[in-house]
């Protein structure tokens, strides 16, 4: 029961975690996405630590975001094994040619589910501002599923003494990024950075708006 060990969690956590971090959510232009999703969707985000896991959980409190989570968080702990599969996770194991994760994200799509995927496929170190290069794995699933990605920047800031600063973009089709004239392997390559572009230009509109308070 996926939606109930979900609904558990966000309301019990959700008041230690505003306590504790504080998120003050920007928006790209919230008129086109706020903190509400209908219908399928892909939220992608750069990775700071664990804790981004929590963050879009709470960030998009009406929807349960299927994780895309790395086998080596499977095998930390018992209890942080439960926890990730309770709250219904797709596992992908990044050391071996295993593809099936993208057919378990697409079977959620179809129903019209949200997956929820860090396309950096570990977390980063040192300046937040350098992304690691993208996984090609979100374009292929993006085009394929048809569904629109929902990039998400976070500052990482958790527990720190500031606040949690996280805005979220207007959603992209990556259709309209395809060119015909392309072949499908220089396609991939270009909506890939397109959508790393895509999450720096939310972490200069982010920086921009704490600037200005």
């Amino acid at each position: 029961m996926v939606w109930l060990f979900n609904a558990f969690v966000k309301i019990t956590g959700w008041p230690i975690w505003m306590l504790l971090t504080r998120p003050c959510v920007h928006y790209e232009d919230r008129s086109v996405q706020g903190k509400k999703i209908k219908g399928k969707a892909i939220v992608i985000s750069n990775h700071t630590e664990i804790w981004d896991f929590a963050a879009m959980m709470f960030l998009f409190p009406g929807r349960i975001l299927r994780c895309v989570v790395a086998e080596l968080m499977y095998e930390k702990n018992p209890f942080l094994t439960f926890l990730i599969k309770g709250l219904g996770s797709i596992r992908v194991d990044r050391n071996t040619a295993d593809f099936a994760f993208l057919g378990k994200c697409c079977g959620v799509l179809e129903k019209g589910g949200v997956v929820e995927i860090y396309p950096e496929a570990k977390i980063q170190k040192g300046d937040l501002q350098e992304l690691l290069p993208f996984k090609p794995s979100i374009a292929y699933l993006a085009l394929e599923s048809s569904a629109p990605i929902i990039p998400v920047y976070t500052d990482g800031n958790y527990f720190g003494k500031g606040r949690n600063h996280i805005i979220i973009g207007k959603p992209v089709d990556v259709w309209q990024m395809y060119d015909d004239n392309r072949s499908e392997k220089e396609n991939i390559a270009a909506i890939t950075e397109g959508l790393r572009g895509k999450i720096y230009e939310l972490n200069h509109q982010l920086r921009e708006e704490i600037k200005a308070g």
